[in-house]
């Protein structure tokens, strides 16, 4: 029998079907985001199909800091913790992610999730797509009235996200590997930005690993394969610092790293959107040595 109390951090469909009969305790929310240049809205998706019952984590427009110019980034505390209680999240709740495209955005979610304390959480492998092809249940219906608020209280572990400061030393540290998520092409810039008025290329020091290269199918590598990539970039015992275009897919890369061991890793919040914008932080194009 699934149980919330004993939840591993990637689950599959039949895990959560099973789950969601037998655990009252276990909340779904939707983490999808897209792009702005696909002109998909999350939200309006997960109002259209979702998983029976679950609610919509908007981590770019109400779960993030809405004093930056920076997309999504993450919230203080207090925001965080009255948006949760607002999904109806408690101490006591298990919180399980999944997005419309398979494992993209709801990592970042996971991500969250965990930083601000809430460990008992884990992420659906295959999202929606996996969940509608195992032949399960779709709601299309106007969504459910928000259930009464919850109780949960965050507690910021900072060690998770790290800032443009820490990332400068890692640039120059023996200690700390920087893993970009993003495509070589961008990585090495040989393809412009996908957000205006950004440089191309990358920190010095960092390794590219394009976060798609870790899915199959909308759905993670098997560990042993995760593993093979990562160790080829940083021995378990090194700190990782993950970044991308705006800390989303990052989060790819830091939840990959998590399954294959790896203890100390980070994800750059600020991600390329911070440190490409303006001249004051290094950049470079060369190949990685």
């Amino acid at each position: 029998m699934s149980s919330a109390n004993t939840m591993p951090p990637l689950v599959s469909v039949q895990w959560l079907a099973e789950a969601m009969q037998a655990d009252p305790r276990l909340v779904v929310l939707d983490a999808s985001w897209h792009m702005p240049a696909t002109q998909r809205d999350g939200e309006q998706e997960w109002r259209q199909a979702r998983i029976p019952g679950a609610r919509f984590f908007d981590f770019d427009r109400r779960i993030c800091d809405r004093d930056t110019a920076l997309p999504h980034m993450m919230p203080d505390a207090a925001l965080f913790t009255s948006e949760l209680q607002r999904l109806g999240i408690g101490r006591d709740s298990a919180v399980v992610v999944y997005d419309s495209i398979g494992v993209q955005t709801s990592p970042r979610a996971w991500w969250m999730l965990q930083a601000m304390g809430l460990t008992n959480s884990a992420v659906l492998n295959g999202g929606l797509p996996a969940w509608q092809a195992a032949g399960h249940a779709i709601a299309t219906a106007e969504p459910e009235a928000m259930p009464e608020d919850g109780d949960f209280v965050a507690c910021f572990r900072p060690t998770r996200i790290s800032d443009w400061r820490e990332v400068l030393l890692a640039t120059t540290s023996a200690d700390t590997r920087i893993v970009d998520a993003r495509s070589a092409d961008r990585f090495y810039g040989r393809a412009p930005e996908p957000r205006p008025g950004l440089r191309g290329g990358h920190m010095p020091g960092a390794h590219n690993l394009p976060f798609d290269t870790l899915i199959a199918n909308g759905h993670f590598r098997p560990r042993a394969e995760l593993e093979t990539a990562l160790l080829a970039l940083a021995p378990r015992e090194m700190r990782l610092i993950a970044s991308c275009g705006s800390g989303v897919t990052a989060c790819v890369v830091a939840f990959a790293a998590h399954l294959a061991g790896y203890k100390d890793v980070s994800v750059y919040d600020g991600s390329w959107a911070e440190w490409g914008a303006g001249d004051s932080l290094p950049v470079t194009t060369a190949p990685v040595r």
